[in-house]
């Protein structure tokens, strides 16, 4: 898989990831305490996917650097962001966990590109 297929493929899995969490914040029912969580989830996870586009589309390495670097800051906030959530709503653990373990992973391939960058490969 050259480096352009496997960009559109992340482009794709954040996506769907921001989908997901949308349909998840959709299910559940809001009040006082959980409003501000599941908004602020929201705009986390569904920037995720945002910044990456605005990456692929930098005009230097340095600005596709700080876009990846606010990938990454977004999906760290994005798990914390479900792990309240979590507090909650337990009776959603199974999907909750899923959503942050697919987190976990984009935080991890944020953060190898940064090295790879920081590390001129």
């Amino acid at each position: 898989m050259n480096s352009s297929e496997m960009s559109k493929k992340l482009e794709q899995r954040t996506a769907e990831f921001g989908l997901a969490v949308i349909k998840l914040c959709r299910k559940i029912k809001a009040d006082n305490v959980s409003a501000p969580i599941i908004n602020q989830l929201i705009r986390s996870g569904t920037s995720i996917g945002t910044n990456y586009m605005e990456a692929n589309n930098a005009s230097s390495k340095k600005d596709f650097t700080n876009k990846i670097f606010i990938c990454k800051k977004e999906s760290d906030e994005t798990k914390y962001w479900l792990k309240m959530l979590l507090s909650c709503y337990p009776s959603e653990e199974k999907l909750i966990n899923v959503l942050h373990d697919e987190c976990h992973q984009l935080v991890m391939i944020f953060q190898k590109t940064i090295s790879t960058i920081r590390n001129g490969n």
